[in-house]
């Protein structure tokens, strides 16, 4: 019984101090509890303090927006290895103030040509696996960056990727959630798959939080990207490299995949939601769920949307199994009708 005074008088004292529920705030909204981030010339926002750091770095060197971004992303994929990397796609909304239009970039990659859906039938796999070589795509992230760096980039590649290729042969302070899923994926990781352990532990160590990290293969590569480019991804001998270790695993991906990728823009698509515009990548991009939740918190049609949709997809009459096809590419989506 005590313990129920003890919850009503707190309930009563927080409901008194509407200040209360913003923790060390003294002014401001009630639920935050941090203060508007606000600046004249610029603004770089990471999920890390150093890429940040880099970023903003990036800026007052003299580079635009798109070379920060590129520089904080390179320093995220080292930094942040749980979720990003070269190994990935990447996808872009990008406001050019000169031509006052917006302009989306569709990084990804394509699914192996060879890899077709009659596989995982005649396996009786009824989805892709989460881990191993057959969800393997062709990484799009760094030809993604060369094409927002060709149409946006005012400084050289060398110059951007400089601080990621710094950290990584110095190494960096391992951060403390870094450290966490660090301590939980890469034990498992390292006894199913080669290398992992040679990249992500320390004497055979996994990073612990304050540990310095280092990551030489990846300077190297950071490295050989700013002097050869995006071909070297992808028509040069990294794309074999790739390639070859893929097919060892036992999965498909295969050179010419590589080497037939290439970026797509995009039209972005919208809808309009309490007097603002929201805008979105089609698909690849998920913009059809957030675009059909809420124009059904809000009776409005999704701008460009019923153009974009047939040229752009389509979904296969099978009920329970929904897919995305693109060119050579099958994967599943979400029914149109649910919201995740």
């Amino acid at each position: 019984m005590q313990h129920y005074y003890f919850f009503l008088l707190l309930f009563f004292l927080l409901k008194a101090q509407p200040g209360l529920l913003a923790q060390d705030r003294v002014t401001g909204r009630n639920f935050a509890t941090r203060a508007e981030v606000i600046g004249q010339n610029g603004m770089v926002c990471t999920s890390h303090p150093l890429a940040t750091q880099i970023g903003v770095d990036i800026l007052k060197k003299g580079g635009t927006a798109i070379d920060a971004a590129i520089a904080a992303n390179a320093a995220l994929g080292l930094m942040e290895p749980t979720g990003c990397g070269i190994g990935g796609d990447l996808f872009a909304i990008v406001w050019d103030a000169k031509t006052q239009k917006l302009y989306g970039l569709n990084g990804s990659g394509r699914s192996p040509k060879s890899l077709t859906l009659a596989y995982f039938q005649e396996k009786k796999m009824e989805k892709i696996p989460a881990l191993g070589p057959l969800p393997v795509s062709v990484p799009g992230c760094v030809d993604g960056w060369f094409s927002l760096h060709g149409r946006f980039g005012r400084l050289k590649m060398s110059e951007i990727l400089a601080p990621a290729i710094q950290y990584a042969e110095q190494g960096f302070p391992v951060t403390e959630l870094i450290a966490y899923y660090l301590s939980r994926s890469v034990p498992a990781l390292a006894q199913q798959f080669p290398n992992v352990k040679e990249t992500y532990t320390i004497d055979g160590k996994v990073p612990a939080k304050g540990d310095i990290f280092k990551n030489p293969a990846l300077a190297n590569t950071y490295r050989q990207l700013a002097q050869k480019g995006r071909d070297l991804f992808y028509n040069g001998e990294i794309a074999r490299q790739i390639a070859a270790f893929i097919q060892s695993q036992g999965g498909f991906l295969n050179y010419d995949d590589l080497a037939s990728h290439q970026s797509e823009w995009v039209e972005p698509v919208s809808t309009t939601y309490r007097g603002y515009q929201v805008w979105e990548l089609p698909p690849m991009g998920r913009a059809l769920p957030p675009c059909k939740c809420l124009t059904s918190w809000k009776p409005t049609i999704c701008k460009n949307l019923a153009l974009a949709v047939p040229s752009i997809f389509t979904i296969s009459p099978r009920p329970k199994n929904w897919f995305l096809k693109t060119g050579p590419a099958t994967m599943p989506i979400w029914p149109l009708h649910k919201c995740p």
